[in-house]
């Protein structure tokens, strides 16, 4: 095997250097990627990635490599991401109160701000995010503001949001002590760099880790179509809900892969002219909304046999083609 990437890393761990080794090898358009851990001199081997796909290779490789320097591995040739500009010019914004703030909230505090959250989404009928993001629950349960003011300096806090929500915030935060004041100034000296260099590549996984998943998904959903599976099938092959594997269908499909033949074997049980009434109803009403085209096609009542997300099911992969039907009119027009 010919090795064509390697890079040795480090990493401190009880007052002791633990050395590390990652490489690339290919033989034959096989392509292995490689973490050697070396510990009380005994090496031991991973294999993160093998198989002939490079993307799919690469996508390990920075989800697994993240992982690690988040663990505190630090590489001799740097690079490894290409970022460090990055870090550089990140050094001293938001993130780094946001990490502080991950590091040493108040767990009593944020989980009450958590609870608050969820009874004023249920009661305004709004998305939990909607209100308040668990990065700045986190941050205000790490500063404790006291007044409006202070509570202004935490990002992701304007006039609008303070003026909705800050009292009931500053209810919560009342009369409890903190270790230090308002400007936050001192966060930047106090928050050690290895901390905070650690942190980011924990970010880097969660987002890497996001990526690999993506891939490997829509992975399977391309080897299932090909291989003629149902949806069923595919379903039970990726974890998907079937939900979910239609929406993969419309993303492909619209991409410009074929997806008739998966389309034509689960639309088969659904008669022609119903068929025929759904794409009449989009060309009338739009593709944008699904309800009213159901009600115009069924009326207040669904076809008999089927329940009401098996009825969306079909509008949706009806939908697919329509509007690849309308796409490809636009183009030749």
């Amino acid at each position: 095997m010919e090795i064509i990437f390697m890079n040795r890393l480090t990493r401190m761990f009880e007052q002791e250097e633990q050395p590390a080794q990652l490489w690339i090898g290919e033989e034959e358009g096989s392509w292995q990627l490689v973490w050697s851990r070396y510990e009380a001199g005994d090496r031991e081997d991973m294999v993160w990635y093998e198989g002939d796909s490079w993307d799919e290779l690469l996508h390990v490789y920075r989800h697994q490599l993240a992982t690690r320097m988040g663990e505190g591995y630090r590489p001799l040739l740097q690079g490894l991401f290409h970022d460090g500009d990055e870090l550089k010019d990140r050094g001293y914004g938001g993130q780094r109160l946001q990490c502080y703030s991950e590091l040493h909230s108040n767990e009593v505090l944020y989980e009450d701000l958590c609870a608050w959250r969820r009874q004023r989404a249920a009661s305004d009928r709004k998305a939990p995010y909607f209100i308040a993001t668990n990065r700045l629950l986190r941050m205000i349960s790490a500063y404790v503001p006291q007044t409006l003011e202070e509570l202004m300096q935490l990002p992701g806090v304007g006039e609008s949001k303070a003026s909705e929500y800050g009292q009931e915030w500053l209810e919560h935060t009342h009369g409890m002590q903190r270790s230090h004041d308002f400007p936050l100034d001192w966060v930047y000296a106090a928050l050690k760099e290895e901390e905070y260099e650690s942190w980011l590549y924990k970010q880097k996984e969660h987002k890497y880790k996001q990526e690999l998943e993506k891939f490997t998904t829509r992975k399977q959903v391309l080897e299932g179509m090909k291989e003629g599976l149902t949806l069923e099938e595919i379903v039970n092959r990726s974890g998907l809900s079937r939900r979910e594997l239609i929406e993969w269908l419309e993303i492909l499909d619209d991409e410009g892969y074929d997806t008739d033949s998966l389309l034509d074997a689960e639309l088969a049980v659904m008669p022609e002219e119903e068929q025929e009434a759904v794409w009449n109803a989009y060309e009338v009403l739009g593709d944008s909304f699904l309800k009213p085209v159901m009600q115009k096609v069924y009326g207040p009542d669904r076809p008999s046999g089927t329940n009401l997300e098996q009825v969306y099911e079909r509008l949706r992969m009806i939908r697919i083609r329509f509007r690849r039907s309308a796409e490809t009119a636009k183009n030749a027009g």
